[in-house]
């Protein structure tokens, strides 16, 4: 069983900056990290992905804001959020595509983590 476990969200003003770590507890091979939010209903959407290699992809809505990057020796991603806006508020989660089998891979999602950007 692979647990994500999330942490630093919280509240924050319009224009600062929050940083949340997403640790993986395994010992199997994780490929591509990322991390999606969702307010309530509304679908939730990708923010931003890493590959183990580091390869990135964003959203455009967080293009130039935000930062992805990971520690794959901690099995940890980190998503740094600067210039926040109140329309990034949203639940945030960690989701990592883990290699199960030979063949196989399954996704595993974090619990999330509330960030509230107030104006």
């Amino acid at each position: 069983q692979v647990q994500l476990v999330e942490s630093g969200g919280g509240l924050v003003q319009a224009g600062g900056s929050l940083r949340l770590p997403c640790a993986a507890s395994t010992s199997l091979r994780i490929n591509v990290m990322g991390w999606y939010r969702q307010v309530p209903g509304k679908q939730r959407e990708l923010v931003a992905a890493i590959t183990r290699g580091g390869s990135t992809n964003y959203a455009d809505s967080v293009k130039g804001r935000f930062t992805i990057s990971r520690d794959n020796a901690k099995n940890t991603v980190y998503l740094q959020m600067n210039s926040l806006k109140p329309e990034d508020t949203a639940v945030y989660y960690c989701k990592a595509n883990v290699q199960t089998w030979v063949t196989r891979t399954d996704d595993y999602w974090g619990q999330g983590t509330q960030v509230t950007v107030s104006s």
